[in-house]
């Protein structure tokens, strides 16, 4: 990679900032340009969170066959979605609902912490930010903390983005009440640009209830972010490209591809061709939307076909266009098959989709009041709210380097370390597998942060961690939660630039829920600062 002189990233920084203030006035002038209040009757409010809760069952058993079988290029061919009755056991869904359900019990003044308790006690499958999240919940690391780069890897992933879609749907034209809400939500597992994932859709939810332009609506979802971050750049990037090439989607798709995806932080993604980064997939929503034009088919296939989180993005996409056009515009097919389900509960919930509408409608009433507006049986006043972003904050691991695998000779075993192979997804890898106290691991590496992966389980013990010499606060501990799914065993970044050696002592204790006091180490990612 080419170091850029100075001059040259001012320069870069410039066009970038420039861009984005483009796209902030084309959102002022033309999405607000009736400033002032604006009301909207009871029965199209009604009729438009119905189509956004459709929106996202319809999108996400639209493209489940295919999530995460295209990795860094485009699905070709015919796509079969799963029937509708799919989107009864889909987690893009029913997690969001365990948040809506802290605001059905609690009110709208939960707190952070109120949302993770409920997440810690949750008792389905989780992977990446969230299964960090309830990992730290479980071990005393409340929320926020649960979600910061600290104490999660995956603090950048998509988990909120597409946890979010609920808060959007309940702050009609509201967009700062709308960030305010995902404050408090998203740092429950996510930070930085994972956080503005799930403000980018809520702001396109916000805005679609006024504006039937898709381009005006990813605009004022963007204007919700800071500037200055990845995601908003890379958004930013998407609207350009898509102004100069506007039929021609998997041009732009290319151009995303080569300047985007990459340098994944997540140990999942480090050097491989799996991406789920927020920003990479929080863009892909904005291609359907964009390319769709309008039109729910080519709004679906077009969030899919991009490929990675392919279900995910579809709901997303669908579920603004559902807002936007409402359930009475909806295809014919697509209400008939959910007419059917309309009173089926999702998996680990209270809620059917009849339930949500209900409790989202009353959600976005006791919203509109206390943002000033006005309620009345027949119509409801929102009053004038513009985008506003919140302060910059990132997660800085830094770009990965190199990926560690246990037979590198940057590795030194003790010798009661034992050989097991492992997975990363479908593909075998070596592991180490100690047990017990006395083990011990250096590792030397040439970077500003690493992280250790490894298989967290029921039987998981714990190791103490020295970096040049120095005990970490943060103990390596393999114990996890049933049904939680991760490998972030440990993780340090913020390191001066240069040469550092990490060392792992196996402890006598584990976790009081334990069954084991077993530690596998599968590789170490190293990084490096932007």
């Amino acid at each position: 990679m080419k170091k850029q002189s100075p001059s040259k990233l001012t320069s870069s920084m410039t066009r970038s900032l420039a861009m984005f203030a483009a796209v902030v006035c084309l959102v002022a002038q033309i999405s607000f340009a009736d400033a002032g209040p604006r009301t909207i009757s009871r029965e199209v409010l009604r009729d438009k969170i119905r189509g956004a809760w459709a929106g996202q069952m319809i999108g996400v058993a639209y493209g489940a066959p295919t999530e995460f079988k295209a990795l860094g290029k485009i699905i070709e061919g015919d796509i079969k979605g799963e029937p509708l009755k799919n989107a009864i056991t889909q987690d893009d869904l029913y997690v969001e609902m365990t948040f809506a359900r802290v605001m059905d019990t609690i009110g709208l003044d939960a707190t952070t912490a109120d949302y993770g308790e409920a997440f810690k006690n949750s008792k389905y499958e989780l992977w990446h930010a969230n299964a960090g999240a309830r990992r730290n919940l479980n071990r005393g690391i409340a929320a926020p903390l649960s979600g910061h780069p600290r104490y999660n890897i995956h603090a950048d992933d998509i988990d909120f983005q597409i946890e979010a879609d609920f808060i959007g749907i309940m702050c009609p034209g509201l967009p700062q009440v709308s960030n305010q809400y995902c404050d408090r939500v998203g740092r429950v597992m996510n930070h930085g640009d994972g956080l503005y994932g799930g403000m980018f859709v809520c702001g396109m939810y916000s805005a679609a209830y006024f504006e039937s332009d898709p381009r005006k609506v990813v605009a004022a979802g963007l204007a919700c972010i800071p500037a200055e971050s990845p995601y908003a750049k890379l958004v930013s990037d998407l609207l350009a490209w898509s102004a100069k090439e506007p039929n021609d989607w998997r041009k732009v798709w290319q151009q995303v591809e080569e300047k985007w995806d990459k340098n994944d932080p997540c140990p999942d993604g480090a050097f491989r061709a799996f991406n789920i980064d927020a920003k990479l997939n929080g863009a892909y929503i904005a291609f359907g939307l964009l390319y769709g034009k309008g039109d729910w088919q080519q709004t679906m296939e077009i969030a899919t076909r991009c490929g990675q989180d392919s279900d995910c993005n579809p709901s997303s996409a669908a579920g603004v266009l559902g807002a936007m056009i409402g359930y009475a515009k909806i295809p014919e097919q697509h209400k008939l098959d959910l007419a059917k389900l309309a009173d089926t509960k999702f998996s680990f919930t209270d809620y059917s989709y009849n339930d949500i509408v209900k409790s989202s409608e009353m959600r976005t009433l006791e919203v509109i009041k206390q943002a000033g507006g006005k309620v009345s049986e027949t119509e409801v006043v929102i009053p004038e709210q513009s985008p506003q972003a919140p302060p910059l904050e990132q997660c800085d691991f830094g770009v990965p380097t190199q990926v560690l695998m246990v037979k590198d000779a940057a590795w030194n075993w003790s010798s009661n370390w034992v050989e097991k192979v492992g997975y990363i997804w479908a593909d075998k890898i070596d592991t180490r597998v100690a047990e017990g106290a006395g083990s011990e691991v250096t590792l030397k590496f040439t970077g500003t942060g690493v992280a250790l992966a490894g298989d967290l389980s029921k039987d998981g013990g714990r190791a103490d961690v020295y970096v040049d010499g120095e005990k970490s606060g943060l103990v390596a501990d393999a114990y996890i939660v049933p049904k939680t799914h991760d490998n972030d065993l440990w993780r340090i970044h913020g390191l001066k630039p240069g040469e550092h050696t990490l060392r792992l002592v196996m402890r006598d204790d584990a976790d009081p829920r334990s069954k084991g006091k077993k530690l596998i180490i599968s590789r170490a990612i190293v990084y490096q600062a932007k």
